[in-house]
């Protein structure tokens, strides 16, 4: 299952280590699914994701002596769990995010120690970076086992958090303003979501700055040549949150319009089995609509793959349904696609501030049109905006 959370921590470790740091990466949970080559490949994974969710749900398996803990969590064991995780839903992991929180007095402390011991054994960091702000129960055994200052990223939790229900959302929301506070500096991806953190978690406005995400160009070119027939495409997670049936219903009522021959609808981006129901559903109103055959789906692909399948667009839309702290559209730009995604944020590349999704149709649809026509000169274009604010 593709996280793109993780493609942009392995990239930034990538990075910073391409310019000569020496950075250690920890992975967290499950073994990491990427699409380039994975920076914490010799590194043991902590917080094991099947110790956790046993150890939140029975007192007597936090108790379990370690050779059973090991039996249950092994990497066999871990990476079957991995292949059948889907999306977590907010509302079904509530206690296990507060208890995360809690961190040395929450129902995980025994794996924050584990965590801890290891990492005394490494070179003694410069700096300690969380890569969201759901870890920040891990800040005050780091920072007194440590005594390092620690940063912490912020990768779009709220729209995460707020989807909880009223209680548990309150309650989350008043651990981590608690424990914002042994952070020394936050890193938002945008303007946007900067000041929206800013007020959950009650911090100083000198606390916060905004760094906009990079990419790793490497494969990124423009199309040579405009697809065949004009394609409306799709690449993000394919659940409704990113607005994926929105796009559908755009291309059937595009369809039914008839005013741009031929016209294909291509998607693409992570699927896991918690997102399969719903994609199944789209498939099926696609079916009822005579429609299914102009339409392609391309679950998980590697980055190659990816590439190549942004290349065949048109025209990309990503509809976000709630205000994302982030949305990279550089990598689409420079494989010469325009991008018509009306999520609310800052977009990276152009840095284009813009509203939430907009009726299906027109101006998607002419926008559809006018790249076809245009080809990838459009495409270029944006390419060069994006790599001017580099």
């Amino acid at each position: 299952m593709f996280c793109g959370n993780c493609f942009r921590d392995n990239a930034l470790v990538a990075a910073l280590r391409g310019k000569g740091h020496e950075v250690l990466m920890v992975p967290l949970y499950l073994p990491l699914t990427l699409d380039e080559e994975n920076q914490s490949a010799s590194v043991p994974i902590f917080f094991n994701g099947v110790n956790v969710y046993l150890g939140q749900s029975s007192p007597f398996y936090r108790r379990a002596p370690g050779w059973i803990r090991r039996i249950v969590g092994s990497e066999r064991v871990l990476k079957w769990a991995a292949n059948r995780a889907g999306k977590t839903r907010a509302e079904d992991v509530g206690d296990l995010t507060i208890s995360m929180l809690n961190g040395e007095e929450g129902n995980q402390s025994r794996e924050l120690a584990e965590l801890l011991v290891w990492l005394k054994t490494q070179q003694k960091p410069d700096i300690i970076c969380l890569s969201n702000s759901l870890l920040l129960g891990l800040t005050r055994e780091l920072r007194a086992g440590l005594n390092a200052p620690l940063v912490c990223l912020l990768q779009n939790e709220a729209p995460y958090i707020d989807s909880m229900p009223d209680g548990l959302r309150d309650e989350v929301w008043a651990i981590m303003a608690e424990r914002a506070r042994d952070i020394d500096c936050f890193i938002a991806p945008s303007r946007y979501y900067a000041d929206k953190m800013i007020e959950r978690l009650g911090l100083p406005a000198d606390k916060m700055r905004v760094i906009h995400n990079g990419i790793n160009l490497d494969g990124y070119e423009s199309a040579k040549h405009p697809p065949d027939s004009p394609a409306l495409g799709f690449f993000s997670r394919m659940c409704r949150d990113k607005g994926l049936d929105a796009v559908v219903d755009a291309f059937i009522a595009l369809k039914k319009n008839n005013r741009i021959p031929n016209l294909k609808l291509s998607i693409g981006g992570g699927c896991g089995p918690g997102d399969e129901p719903f994609v199944n559903e789209l498939r099926d109103k696609l079916h009822a609509k005579a429609l299914l055959g102009d339409v392609d789906f391309h679950p998980n692909l590697s980055r190659g793959e990816k590439q190549e399948f942004l290349r065949s667009l048109s025209v990309l839309s990503v509809p976000a349904q709630f205000g994302e702290s982030h949305r990279v559209v550089a990598p689409d730009a420079l494989s010469g696609v325009a991008d018509a995604g009306f999520g609310r944020g800052d977009v990276q590349g152009a840095h284009v501030e813009v509203g939430l999704a907009r009726p299906v149709g027109f101006p998607l649809e002419k926008m559809v049109d006018q790249a076809f026509h245009v080809g990838s000169e459009l495409g270029l274009l944006l390419g060069r905006v994006a790599v001017a604010h580099e």
